[in-house]
């Protein structure tokens, strides 16, 4: 189904709901706002198979702009709010889009974005009043009719961005061959997995700008669940969310699994948890004994996935078989993972390598065919860049990013199991490990930590203990040569570290020294 339909059958119930204060949309505010907006949308010239950008926060104004560019038969592309202007009008212009919604509160960026595209390059709207050579679309969309539209009606999709941790976010351009009413596969796919159902109360705790949280709340929308919307996470705050609304369903990334298992035990028990059935983590790795102590905490409702915007394939794994097979991800439940070596040969079970999807979607990147072809063997299969290696009854276990192996002594070391020992230790918040070159060894394992108290860190002493720390748990060739402190790491709401840039940062100043 679809919110359009769900609005006819349930007007009045709730669609979204914002957390913190309690707003809410019910299911006909949703589809008429969204009706009116593709009425916008079309009359500013835009055709089937345009493309629309916008900047907006998590609030009761994202979906209605989603669900308006779907009906209207285009591409949709949500950016981040934490992208600077030079970062937003690439987004504007590789994508092609002809017309971009701002939000007032990211009024600076897109304006200095609309002054690098050019002013022509698009037709430029802001939520809320006109302001400066942005028109309003609210008062446009009051203005407009709804859009009326049939069960065989052409629709759009969303075309997301790469998060751009190893180089410029690419746009993952998927093909448009649906209609209205058309069942959604990958709805199909949740119900499966998860039970999604009109009685479904999703909390969704990240930025809706990314893909997770962005198709899993638009699946809820076709249940007609309800989504629970946090304007900005904050771990006390979603455990109250959950108690207040009743929440069925969740999803999460490991940071804010650690931001939770890190509150006072007078925090953690404080709330009525027994409406929660399922939740849902992926877009990062999860340290096994964390994950193993929310297992402990919520007991068998925590399921994983590992996947990609880029929707080549899907492995999931309930909490039941991961404790059988700790630090796995999963069966594939869309495509088919292979193992491959540096050759494109198939390795048997056991052996690591390359992680590849076959049999699933098929992904094109928009504009960088040389990406693309880089990421497909000639047979078709395709990969995300990740490396890992199969069991024999075909569960996929990740090592870490092929970008991020370190060969030191001859030995390849991945980061990945590093940083799942130091991230359970009480004084470490987050957590980064990658090699520096190094004459003798090749690479050196440097790790760069986050304090879990910035004030007043005797770093000597952190650092030594942090050393043995790892001496205990990991072989002596594995253990950092080199540890250094930050305030904070760059890393993004949906978890993913931005370890290149970090990397690079780290390796320019020794090439300075």
């Amino acid at each position: 189904m679809n919110p359009f339909i769900i609005a006819r059958k349930w007007p009045d119930k709730p669609a979204t709901i914002i957390a913190e204060t309690g707003e809410s949309m019910s299911y006909s505010e949703l589809a008429n706002q969204a009706a009116r907006i593709a009425t916008v949308l079309r009359a500013s010239g835009l055709r089937y198979g345009d493309h629309i950008a916008f900047m907006q926060r998590n609030g009761l104004g994202f979906h209605p702009i989603c669900w308006g560019a779907w009906l209207a038969g285009l591409y949709f592309t949500p950016i981040s709010t934490h992208l600077k202007a030079e970062e937003v009008a690439h987004i504007i212009l590789d994508s092609g889009a002809t017309v971009v919604i701002a939000d007032p509160a990211f009024h600076d960026a897109v304006h200095q974005a609309r002054e690098i595209t050019g002013p022509d390059a698009a037709r430029w709207f802001m939520t809320g009043p006109a302001l400066g050579p942005f028109a309003s679309l609210t008062d446009a969309v009051e203005a407009a009719a709804p859009m009326q539209s049939s069960p065989d009606f052409q629709v759009g999709s969303d075309m997301l961005y790469s998060s751009g941790t190893t180089g410029r976010p690419k746009g993952i351009l998927p093909g448009l061959e649906k209609k209205r009413d058309d069942p959604d596969p990958l709805s199909k796919l949740f119900e499966t997995l998860y039970g999604f159902s009109d009685q479904t109360v999703y909390l969704t705790p990240a930025p809706l700008y990314h893909g997770s949280p962005l198709k899993f709340s638009m699946a809820i929308h076709r249940f007609g669940g309800t989504n629970v919307i946090l304007s900005k996470f904050d771990a006390a705050q979603a455990l109250a969310a959950i108690e207040d609304y009743t929440v069925t369903h969740s999803q999460w990334v490991p940071t804010m699994l650690h931001r939770l298992h890190r509150l006072p035990v007078e925090v953690r028990q404080g709330h009525d948890l027994s409406s929660h059935q399922v939740a849902i983590h992926a877009a990062a790795p999860c340290p096994p004994d964390l994950k193993r102590q929310m297992i402990e905490w919520w007991g068998p409702i925590i399921h994983e996935f590992y996947a990609g915007s880029e929707a080549a394939g899907l492995t999931a794994i309930t909490s039941e078989e991961w404790l059988e097979r700790p630090g796995s991800v999963g069966r594939a439940v869309l495509g088919v993972v292979h193992i491959v070596d540096e050759k494109g040969k198939e390795l048997p079970p056991g052996e690591n390598g390359h992680v590849y999807f076959s049999d699933g979607p098929r992904v094109t990147y928009h504009n960088d065919p040389q990406k693309t072809a880089a990421a497909t063997l000639p047979n078709g299969w395709f990969t995300l860049g990740d490396m890992g290696w199969l069991d024999p009854d075909g569960y996929l276990y990740l090592s870490d990013r092929k970008d991020f192996m370190i060969i030191t002594g001859g030995v390849n070391v991945y980061p990945k199991e590093i940083e799942d020992v130091l991230t359970m230790h009480p004084q470490v918040r987050d957590v980064a490990v990658f090699g520096l070159p190094n004459e003798e060894f090749g690479e050196e394992i440097w790790a760069v930590i986050q304090p879990e108290s910035a004030h007043d860190v005797d770093r000597a002493r952190l650092e030594e203990t942090l050393r043995q720390y790892c001496r205990t748990k990991l072989s002596p060739i594995k253990t950092p040569r080199v540890f250094d402190f930050v305030e904070t790491l760059p890393r993004m709401e949906n978890g993913k570290l931005y370890k290149t840039a970090l990397r690079r940062n780290y390796l320019s100043a020794e090439e300075k020294t």
